[in-house]
């Protein structure tokens, strides 16, 4: 009988431990979870900012081909002056030279 009683208590000793070990394992599994989801919390927010920023660049993209456009157009422009420019210069040059009259025969 007395050997009963002592596998009985270790019987419930051993049960004992078990269910520490258990609520410290559900503990730490909490705090996992808990770990997990703040992490899955910071890699939401990252993929907005990453939204955000791909935004920003496409923004950025459209902006830098407009610009290429009208710096095109000013190269156009500037060169289009600089034909006129040689145009009256070779005019006013040509208009100021006095023709000498023609000897008659």
């Amino acid at each position: 009988m007395e050997r009963e009683d002592d596998v009985l208590r270790q019987i419930a000793h051993n049960n004992i431990a078990l269910q520490r070990s258990s609520l410290h394992l559900i503990e730490k599994i909490s705090d996992l979870t808990k770990r997990i989801d703040k992490l899955v919390s910071l890699f939401e927010e990252a993929s907005k900012h990453i939204e955000d920023v791909e935004e920003q660049e496409d923004k950025i993209k459209s902006l830098t081909e407009k610009l290429e456009l009208l710096l095109e157009q000013n190269k156009e422009i500037a060169h289009g002056l600089l034909l006129l420019d040689k145009y009256i210069r070779g005019k006013s040059e040509f208009e100021n030279i006095n023709p000498k009259p023609l000897r008659s025969l």
